[in-house]
């Protein structure tokens, strides 16, 4: 095949090679179907037979100044004819790496600003327990190994990640156990209140985080990641007092708090930082997704001074990725960050997200609708086959982002009995209404089977 042809191959022969040659991730075999993109612009994105679709998603929570930047472009090719690529491995670097860094710092809370770079959030995590567990041995105490996480968590799917990724969906026997001292903490779940025999939810996850540390040795304990809102289960929110009262017990313990910003940093819930708004202090932040918006596969793992030097120490961090601080990666990402200042689009975000979810509020009525939930622009529907019970709701044939998809031209995200909409920043407020009009219908042909009517 020529390139001319390949250039101008069909909707059908794209699906058709895709089906023959693409492992997709996440994919069930029983689903055949491809939606093959080819231009995106603004919040709207178009597929190889000319569909137009509106952008709920952000593709993964990764798009936030939106499809088409042609600035963007050209910042990546201005790079690409000065310098694609050099390594950045020992005492090697460029100038858009070192500039960003010092950009990074900047944004940070205070007291963090050392950086290690990589190329998306699963590395990042890697990153973060590596040197988390790295800066105890070099402090003295090497016997801090354990990692508290929570369950419904997703924070990867590298060995290291993944162990601590409380999502059950991504521990397929298969791969093993993981890596060893890992330890599942319960997770701040308003909607279902049930859970804590009784008692204000902080209250019981405190005490149940004292008692784990009571019984593995804080000694033994070298750092606990957390999620600002656990993104992959519908925006869940903690209680206000949640994640400060954690974190005053990890601190008087001398635990380490490493944040997983992957979906959250630069701007998602309406700040930089979701972590410095929610209490959590953290002294390890791992970013990716919108550090470019997508445009590269880029990630920063974000440490807390004393950190950064110790992991940097005697012989160096052990550690690191072939395409660490790429030039072209860099440039794109200060691109990204300027425009994200200079439109003031994270200054909106907590206006819109509250505007979606005002216009979603009506599907409460339905008594399969459990919950609307959410910070800025990152929301998420719970649905309920019991509206007592809360029991979770099974789709059959299909669930609410195929119908979405296929009969409004809105692409969203579903996990289960779970809807997550996380579109990009610069979604128009007209867009957010024809999107929320387009979840109200398609939840109004919702049959209680699991089933769509029409």
């Amino acid at each position: 095949m020529t390139k001319q042809t390949e250039g101008t191959l069909s909707a059908a022969a794209l699906a058709d090679l895709d089906r023959k040659h693409v492992v997709h991730p996440c994919l069930d075999s029983s689903i055949t179907d491809r939606v093959v993109m080819v231009r995106g612009q603004g919040s709207r994105l178009w597929d190889a037979n000319g569909k137009e679709y509106l952008d709920g998603s952000g593709g993964l929570s990764v798009v936030t100044v939106g499809h088409g930047r042609q600035e963007l472009a050209e910042i990546a090719a201005q790079q690409m004819q000065e310098l694609a690529y050099f390594t950045s491995f020992w005492q090697f670097s460029n100038d858009k790496a070192v500039i960003l860094a010092k950009r990074l710092a900047e944004l940070a809370p205070s007291g963090i600003s050392k950086v290690f770079y990589t190329n998306g959030g699963s590395e990042g995590m890697e990153t973060a327990i590596k040197a988390a567990r790295l800066h105890h041995y070099r402090t003295g105490q090497p016997q801090r190994k354990w990692i508290l996480s929570r369950e419904y968590s997703y924070h990867g799917v590298g060995y290291g990640g993944l162990t601590v990724t409380g999502a059950e969906y991504y521990h397929h026997p298969s791969f093993g156990s993981g890596i060893a001292n890992v330890h599942h903490l319960s997770a701040p779940y308003p909607f279902h209140k049930e859970r804590y025999d009784g008692q204000p939810i902080t209250d019981y996850l405190v005490a149940e985080l004292e008692a784990t540390i009571q019984r593995l040795g804080a000694e033994n304990i070298a750092a606990m990641v957390g999620e600002s809102i656990i993104s992959h289960k519908a925006a869940l929110v903690a209680p206000d007092d949640y994640w400060p009262r954690m974190r005053a017990v990890l601190r008087r313990h001398g635990i380490l708090m490493i944040a997983d910003e992957v979906v959250t940093g630069f701007g998602r819930t309406g700040t930089w930082f979701a972590s410095e708004a929610v209490g959590m202090e953290p002294d390890i932040i791992v970013t990716a997704k919108a550090i470019t918006s997508g445009y590269m596969p880029f990630g920063a793992v974000l440490m807390r001074d004393d950190i950064g030097d110790s992991v940097a120490s005697e012989n160096g961090f052990a550690h690191g990725f072939t395409y660490n601080g790429h030039p072209v990666a860099c440039a794109v990402a200060l691109g990204t960050l300027s425009i994200l200042e200079e439109e003031s689009l994270i200054s909106d975000v907590a206006r819109k997200g509250n505007l979606l979810r005002a216009q979603l509020a009506p599907l409460l009525e339905n008594p399969l609708v459990g919950e609307v939930r959410g910070i800025g622009l990152s929301t998420g529907i719970e649905f309920v086959a019991d509206p007592v019970k809360k029991t979770p709701f099974t789709f059959q044939g299909g669930g609410l982002a195929e119908i979405l998809r296929e009969d409004y031209g809105v692409i969203g995200r579903g996990v289960g009995p779970l809807a997550i909409l996380t579109p990009p920043f610069v979604i128009t407020d007209d867009e957010i209404g024809r999107m929320t009009d387009a979840v109200k219908a398609a939840v109004a042909r919702l049959r209680p089977d699991g089933r769509f009517r029409g």
